[in-house]
């Protein structure tokens, strides 16, 4: 067994892929390739796979992430063909060549897992959707998100990372933070987040990862968090509800039923309270200075 080694756990069926991430002895630190998860496992339990196998689970959540991602590009190509928000009367048709742009909303996303973090950056890129991304531990998420939401003045937080139930513990309660990896740490950083601004529809935070403590999370301000079902949650789950929010009008809600039912992971992985998205138009269409001429000014 090595490093990057793709393995299954026999104890578990073989249900999810992982990666090695560090060997110490007789046991492995694993993370999911497709789920936030990290775990710990002896060597003797694992099974490595070829670097095309997929488990059935796995294969699942690519098929859904792949499908997430059209749906999020038909709703711009959408826009484009009808007009952006000509439903609300401000235009009959849209002209071949649009009069306005678009501002997206800005997203601040920290997370606890560098190849998570690119991969989420990679589609906020393609989506045309500012960001800005920092890979932060969960336990100092908090204070580092306290010294960057004044400069990065975000629309959107997105704080996620590694989480799950301790069930290592002699006994847990779901109902108490204790039990819980990182859900008191995400708690921290929400916390902060509606310190700096309160009102949620100017800052919607999205947080947690898998298993995460979802009414603690919603009770400290968050206005989407993992897990209602104390599920495993896809590693682009908290950027699909990001790209929703940053891609809907403000003069609109998100559709909750829409977003969570497109996220990979569903309801039980995800879920959130009314909130208003974060895209604005400006008005008229921004050009290419390069094209223009100015006589300079007689002063």
């Amino acid at each position: 067994m090595n490093l990057g080694d793709l393995v299954v756990r026999r104890s578990y069926g073989g249900d999810v892929t992982f990666r090695v991430e560090h060997i110490v002895r007789n046991q492995a630190i694993i993370k999911g390739t497709e789920f936030r998860l990290l775990a710990d496992a002896p060597l003797d339990d694992l099974v490595q796979v070829p670097a095309e196998a997929m488990t059935e689970q796995g294969q699942r959540a690519r098929i859904k992430a792949a499908e997430s991602l059209t749906e999020l590009r038909k709703d711009q190509q959408e826009r484009i063909r009808l007009g952006f928000l000509s439903t609300a009367g401000i235009w009959e048709q849209t002209p071949k060549e649009a009069s306005y742009f678009e501002l997206p909303g800005k997203v601040l996303h920290l997370d606890g897992d560098p190849a998570y973090l690119n991969k989420s950056l990679s589609l906020y890129e393609q989506l045309g959707i500012p960001s800005e991304g920092h890979h932060v531990r969960e336990a100092e998420m908090a204070s580092i998100l306290y010294r960057l939401l004044p400069r990065v003045r975000p629309n959107i937080v997105v704080l996620t990372g590694h989480d799950g139930v301790l069930k290592s513990l002699p006994t847990y309660d779901l109902h108490s933070l204790s039990s819980y990896k990182n859900s008191q740490n995400f708690v921290a950083a929400i916390r902060v987040a509606r310190d700096y601004e309160r009102h949620y529809d100017a800052l919607t935070v999205i947080a947690g990862a898998c298993q995460s403590h979802f009414e603690a999370l919603l009770g400290a301000g968050a206005n989407f968090a993992s897990s209602p079902g104390r599920i495993l949650i896809h590693a682009l789950d908290p950027v699909y509800v990001a790209a929703k929010a940053a891609l809907t009008s403000i003069r609109e809600t998100i559709n909750l039923n829409d977003v969570l039912n497109h996220t990979i992971s569903g309801s039980q992985g995800l879920g959130g309270i009314e909130t208003r998205g974060s895209l604005r138009i400006g008005m008229p269409r921004l050009q290419d200075l390069s094209t223009l001429k100015v006589t300079p000014s007689a002063i």
